[in-house]
């Protein structure tokens, strides 16, 4: 298996490996050459890795974890029980164990979690010549060559330089004439959220990582950001569903966990719908009395919900990308409000026009109030619709205020609170115009 391998990439060899049997893929892996073993392990999703790792002699996994990229070895080391993870760092050299121990220190929601250690800085009385001379010599280790950081005698950041600046240099020119001390950086106590928006803005491949008193001591690369990203929208969208968000990828969640995950959010949004029932029972002896008035109920709460819904995941989306901050709630109200007001006369309308139709055509009869119940009907969608809204708007902000996920505020839990509170609306409308009438 090891000869049809050797000219394949080390994520395809990956992939195949992963198709196997635990066996067959730990055989397998064991006959690459050492060099083959670390590349083809950063490539296995965490649970692979894990089964991998077992399986391994404490010299071949010393090979492995010694050899293996600084922030891919951080990330393992997150999902290893402390016992391996204690294990695991005694079989690390020196060298390797202090950068290992360095990172695990830091917050787990913290930039430093993802840098590397392995770059290129230079001194700025550097010439061009010997910036080149050393990108050979410790070049190959490097996590990235797309920037060269320069600092001084305390290893205090000066600034950056693309490689392309260095490479069209005159062999003689100093560093500290190609600089301009002006450069972008995180502290490595920036929260990865952050952080995210500032590789967005300033479209870095490299981003140097400092200490509060502007040493640099690593860096992150996009495609480090790049992966965090994408697993962070991965939870978003999975609470935005209405569940947990997922230790691994769907095909290999097993279904006992996949019912733990959605489980509990399922009764929750169950208790809560109770409550609409709860609400109509309450109405029991106004829908008795004006039946009509339950043939609107669908469309009233899905309504508002829809639009709850439609409001969350606007706002969820725009603090994601860092466009809306905790500040900007009173904007946020503000723009709602003439929304859902809009959106409301809309659906308002409507409604009334189809009221209107189905009587004038006799498809269905309203009775001699029919004018009433449409008013009902439309002034409750406006008012309902405006209240969806606003809350799905708002719901977003009070969970980011007391320090919850805003992905927490899922369609789901927006839709079932505007349900019930829907249903007060609408009836409490409809006893207001109908009353003397059908009430």
């Amino acid at each position: 298996m090891e000869n049809n391998m050797l000219n394949q990439h080390p994520a395809d060899i990956a992939e195949q490996l992963t198709a196997l049997d635990i066996k067959s893929r730990n055989i397998a892996f064991y006959l690459l050459s050492n060099d083959d073993k670390v590349d083809v392990f950063s490539y296995f999703e965490p649970d692979v890795q894990y089964e991998v790792v077992k399986s391994l002699t404490d010299e071949d996994l010393a090979e492995v974890l010694n050899n293996l990229d600084p922030d891919d070895r951080t990330e393992l080391f997150e999902n290893f029980p402390d016992e391996l993870i204690k294990h695991s760092i005694n079989l690390l050299n020196p060298e390797e164990r202090a950068i290992a121990l360095n990172l695990i220190g830091y917050k787990e929601d913290s930039i430093a979690r993802l840098m590397t250690p392995n770059y290129i800085q230079v001194k700025e009385h550097y010439t061009v010549k010997q910036v080149l001379a050393h990108i050979k010599k410790y070049g190959k280790k490097a996590e990235t060559l797309n920037y060269i950081f320069i600092v001084d005698g305390k290893n205090r950041l000066l600034d950056d330089l693309k490689i392309g600046e260095i490479l069209l240099a005159d062999e003689e020119t100093k560093v500290e004439d190609l600089i301009d001390h002006n450069f972008v950086s995180l502290t490595t106590t920036t929260p990865l959220e952050e952080a995210l928006e500032v590789f967005d803005k300033y479209d870095r491949s490299a981003m140097p990582i400092v200490t509060e008193n502007n040493v640099l001591v690593g860096i992150v690369t996009f495609d480090d950001i790049l992966d965090r990203m994408k697993m962070r929208d991965t939870e978003d969208i999975q609470k935005f569903g209405g569940m947990e968000e997922l230790d691994v990828s769907y095909t290999k969640t097993p279904i006992a966990e996949l019912i733990k995950k959605r489980a509990g959010w399922l009764v929750i949004l169950f208790i809560g719908e109770m409550f609409t029932a709860s609400a109509m029972s309450y109405y029991d002896q106004e829908i008795e009395k004006a039946v009509v008035l339950a043939l609107f109920v669908p469309l009233i709460i899905s309504s508002g919900g829809n639009s709850g819904s439609q409001a969350a995941s606007l706002i969820i989306r725009a603090m994601a990308l860092g466009e809306l901050k905790l500040k900007d709630w009173w904007y946020v109200m503000k723009k709602e409000f003439a929304s859902g007001l809009i959106l409301g006369g809309i659906l308002g309308f409507v409604g009334f026009i189809r009221i209107l139709i189905w009587q004038e055509l006799g498809i269905y009869s309203y009775g001699e109030y029919w004018l009433y119940v449409a008013l009902t009907v439309a002034l409750s969608l406006i008012v309902i619709v405006l209240w969806g809204t606003l809350s799905g708007s708002l719901v977003p902000f009070i969970l980011r205020k007391i320090g919850f996920d805003p992905a927490t505020a899922s369609s789901p839990f927006v839709a079932t609170l505007v349900d019930v509170s829907g249903l007060i609306i609408y009836f409490t409308i409809a006893a207001i115009l109908l009353s003397g009438k059908l009430l």
